[in-house]
């Protein structure tokens, strides 16, 4: 029993930190890098619910209640990183981010749903149509994701605190970076 739990939790974490699956990767860094340590439960809630969006996407395509388009969800998953890639460059160092956290919160979701309908083929071919299965492997992502995030603030404590740069700038950078990188997805 609980062997299938840490394999289960493990194909979770597998999936977010698989090398030839950066997008989550690059999504999670874009989503992570505005904030610092003292933020970490908006963080956390962010994560979250991108979890949950990327959860009921894999239930709804790997159970065929919604079929999507296989090839609009792939060019979908870079635009997501893209717009928070450049929402990010526009407003680094802007005063106000925090006044739209419902936004931030919804749309959050939405593209963890259009992340999770990019692994349901995938999902269809591994679950075992358990809802066990499912929460096992959600919480792999969840563990994965947190990970990640812990790994951005981090970096962003050594490079504000060490390296000295602004908030501002890291946030630019950063996200900079990753626009560049996700142009090569979306062409």
């Amino acid at each position: 029993m609980l062997e299938n739990f840490w394999f289960n939790v493990k194909i979770g974490i597998d999936h977010i930190l698989d090398i030839n699956g950066y997008d989550h990767v690059l999504f999670l860094m874009v989503l992570a890098v505005p904030y610092v340590f003292k933020d970490w439960k908006r963080v956390l809630v962010l994560v979250s619910l991108f979890t949950v969006g990327h959860s009921i996407s894999l239930v709804l395509g790997a159970y065929d209640v919604v079929s999507v388009n296989g090839e609009l969800v792939e060019f979908l998953i870079p635009m997501t990183i893209l717009i928070t890639a450049i929402y990010n460059v526009l407003t680094a160092g802007k005063k106000d981010r925090g006044s739209k956290i419902g936004l931030l919160f919804f749309t959050t979701l939405f593209f963890g749903l259009i992340h999770g309908f990019g692994f349901a083929r995938e999902f269809k071919m591994i679950a075992d149509n358990s809802l066990v299965f499912l929460i096992e492997f959600a919480l792999g992502i969840e563990i994965a994701q947190v990970i990640i995030v812990f790994v951005v603030l981090f970096f962003g404590f050594l490079f504000q605190t060490i390296f000295r740069f602004s908030r501002r700038d890291w946030v630019m950078v950063l996200s900079s970076i990753v626009v560049g990188l996700v142009i090569t997805m979306v062409i």
